[in-house]
């Protein structure tokens, strides 16, 4: 058998993978290792019978992986996945097996903390929780009393759930429009999702399903979507579907894909519209669905007699040789790609490029999803489906004060929603422009951050931390002393989730309507409060229409009365499946102003009046920087062994990353042999990386599986929080990158960043 270079590096990478995501060593490294290390705060396990609880782990920002946690004597000893669960089945992340080292680790807050120096100086002051509430009530009430509700803003999480509902629900009560979901690599296509199909929810991929995967940098096995549902999925494991992996690195998802394509970074968009111009002059598409259900597919007329280009005409401008130039990729292999997706009984093109927090454009994720109309794959077996929002969050609307109704009628600090981003629903890549341009006093007094650690993931971080400094006031309900947290005034603690009650409903990449249950499976440690029934009482601390808007004793009264009709099953197994959702058939499944899938969709913005704007293309990101001054594309990338979201690893998950990506605190970039034998690099040089946004010292690590002209850094290092276990090892990446709004959607496309590398 001949196996190329290709070949070979994508083998070595795949059985590097196949031994991370077999579950013997997690399972040993957990049950063993985890409880021999010479850490201080490390509990001894105690003999004893072993009481099995089920609940379900929202560790990380994509979270609603069923677990089975295995205690002694009221510890937590274990963490498994739960095999019945409908979205994991049994499969879990290094994350997840390893949280009960943050259940006991030193990153926990013990108590609500009051900052006793300057902010980021690690100075505290132990408070009650009564001073706590009392402190954050008297700092919110003093602002509407200066009828400026509207200068309150909540970071959050999520935006779904329970305690999502419970905080927008006091924002409103109190008269500020400005809650907001932390980043996200759904943000983009939920976004598409809404203009072409007209439908708010979850987007599902029926993966188990499919014959025919095409992922546009979706690192599937590195952390993208609810990554126990992957690796569930895992071709290791019996899947069969065909997966092509299009991205400019050799990543442990395109080792294992069955073809890997190496697309120039920021082509994406250029090549899945080279893909479906193959697909519409070949007459590959599926007729019933664009006949009959589609609109703008083809030319067509307002109701003005103004001609507007259709998704056709548009697709005569990507021809395959035009997108060869493009991308990278030869002609011959767009062609193969588009007739094998095409030809495929359930074919599904998947974007979001890297793990979850890079956003990317609504054009790529337009011209993605377009490839699934295509197809006729939406609502189908093996294809794309928007799960509905929970409709268990059914409460009575509020009474509202004077000044909350003026309060409700200012715009939005993030621009979202605005006649400048008129469809998309939330832009924190927006909130430190808005800050840092201001004159005057920050638009924003006072921050809660209730979830999420914007200080860490966002671009620019520099940036964002600049303008948190100019904020007043800033809370965080933070279970971890994050690097949010540690540049807040205030710190209300929550519960650890292995010690609260939460609802967690749906995934994102979930194609079936479940709503999990977190529980506690043991006491909580520390004199931390669950978030929600801060809220509560805050908002019973404020009185009047905010006070009567929460009418219930504490947060698990609400939950209870909230989840009423599925409880009973939820504390019976952990779990509760909607078994009568069915995806709506085509007729009636687009709630757009057609009626119809709208590969032009109507609704959306065009800031430049040309018809083109409203449908997909290609349109590079101008990144910053001079490109004589840095020739080269910094490109993140995403690791199943590093945490790269809101929570860090602990510190046994660290100890398992490879010594070519993190040696002592030395992180390593990666660079082509060609591309670093231009630059005069050797492995293990020094370096300084430089980008507009700032610089890092790095080492360079050689790796053929990488494009020419890139290099490419680990997202999830570069911490200065948590503790001294975790905090400087290596750079922040995020700290490198700008933020680049998109016109028309205010989303960030700048998935990269110029760069340069010079010696140390």
């Amino acid at each position: 058998m001949k196996i190329d270079r290709r070949c070979f590096l994508s083998f070595v990478i795949g059985g590097a993978l196949g031994t991370a995501l077999t579950p013997v060593p997690w399972k040993l490294t957990d049950d063993i290792a985890i409880w021999t290390q010479n850490w201080p705060w490390t509990p001894v396990p105690e003999e004893g019978p072993s009481i099995y609880k089920k609940s379900v782990c929202t560790i990380c920002s994509g979270g609603g992986c069923g677990i089975n946690v295995r205690t002694i004597k009221g510890q937590a000893k274990k963490i498994e996945g739960q095999p019945d669960y409908p979205v994991n089945r049994g499969s879990i992340c290094p994350l997840g097996i390893s949280a009960t080292q943050h259940l006991y680790g030193p990153s926990r807050i013990q108590s609500p903390l009051k900052r006793a120096g300057k902010r980021g100086e690690g100075r505290w002051e132990k408070i009650s929780w009564d001073e706590a509430i009392s402190t954050v009530s008297e700092k919110l009430s003093a602002l509407r009393n200066q009828k400026k509700p509207h200068t309150v803003t909540c970071i959050a999480g999520s935006d779904r759930g329970t305690v999502a509902y419970l905080l927008e629900r006091f924002l409103t009560a109190y008269g500020s429009p400005n809650f907001i979901r932390a980043l996200s690599s759904f943000d983009a296509y939920e976004l598409a999702f809404s203009l072409t199909q007209g439908q708010q929810g979850t987007l599902g991929y029926d993966l188990a399903n499919s014959d025919f995967i095409v992922s546009f940098g979706a690192e599937l096995m590195d952390g993208w979507g609810t990554a126990g549902q992957m690796f569930s999925l895992y071709p290791g494991n019996g899947k069969k579907s065909n997966l092509v992996q299009v991205e400019p690195r050799l990543s442990d998802t395109a080792a294992m894909a069955n073809q890997w394509i190496a697309a120039k970074p920021g082509t994406e968009s250029a090549l899945a519209l080279g893909i479906a111009h193959v697909i519409v002059r070949d007459n590959l598409y599926n007729k019933n669905f664009i006949n009959n259900h589609c609109f703008g597919f083809e030319d067509w007329e307002d109701k003005n007699g103004k001609a507007h280009q259709g998704y056709r005409s548009l697709l005569r401008q990507y021809p395959p040789a035009k997108v060869a130039e493009t991308t990278g990729i030869d002609k011959g292999t767009i062609e193969s790609l588009a007739r094998g997706f095409a030809r495929a009984k359930r074919p599904v093109a998947i974007g979001g490029r890297g793990g979850h927090l890079a956003s990317g454009g609504l054009d790529e994720a337009l011209a993605v999803q377009a490839l699934n109309a295509l197809v006729g794959n939406i609502n189908q077996p093996g294809g794309v489906v928007v799960v509905p929002e929970p409709d268990y969050l059914s409460w009575s609307e509020m009474k509202t004060d004077k000044t909350a109704s003026e309060g409700l009628r200012q715009p939005r600090i993030d621009e979202a929603g605005t006649d400048k981003f008129p469809n998309t629903r939330f832009l924190l890549n927006r909130i430190p422009e808005a800050i840092n341009r201001a004159k005057g006093e920050s638009p924003i007094q006072a921050l809660l951050v209730t979830g999420g650690n914007p200080l860490y993931t966002m671009p620019n971080t520099e940036a964002a931390k600049k303008a948190f400094d100019k904020i007043p006031f800033i809370a965080s309900f933070s279970t971890y002393m994050d690097e949010t947290a540690q540049h807040a005034d205030i710190l209300l603690p929550n519960h650890h989730f292995l010690e609260r009650y939460e609802d967690v409903p749906t995934p994102a990449g979930t194609p079936t309507r479940v709503i999990g249950l977190t529980r506690p499976v043991v006491k909580p440690r520390f004199d931390t409060l669950h978030i929600g029934d801060v809220i509560i009482r805050i908002a019973g601390s404020l009185g009047g229409f905010i006070g009567q808007a929460f009418p219930w004793k504490n947060y698990q009264e609400f939950l209870k009365q909230t989840l009423s009709k599925q409880w009973e099953t939820l504390e019976k197994q952990g779990y509760w499946v909607d078994s009568e959702f069915i995806p709506p058939r085509w007729a009636r499944a687009f709630n757009t102003p057609s009626g119809k899938y709208e590969f032009y969709p109507q609704e959306r913005n065009n800031p430049s009046g040309k018809d083109t704007d409203a449908l997909p293309g290609f349109r590079p990101a101008d990144l910053p920087g001079n490109p004589d001054k840095m020739p080269l594309t910094l490109l993140p990338y995403s690791s199943i062994r590093i945490a790269g979201g809101a929570v860090a690893n602990p510190p046994f998950m660290t100890k398992t990353v490879d010594a070519d990506v993190i040696r002592n605190n030395d992180i390593f970039v990666e660079l082509n042999p060609g591309t670093a034998k231009k630059l005069g690099f050797s492995e293990g040089d020094a370096a300084i990386l430089k980008t507009p946004a700032g610089e890092a010292r790095v080492r360079i690590h050689l790796f053929e599986g990488l494009m020419p002209g890139l290099v490419a850094m680990p997202t999830g290092l570069g911490r200065n929080a948590f503790s001294s276990y975790i905090a400087g090892k290596g750079a922040n990446v995020n700290a490198l990158l700008a933020d680049i709004a998109e016109p028309g959607s205010g989303l960030n496309k700048a998935w990269a960043s110029r760069a340069s590398l010079v010696k140390a």
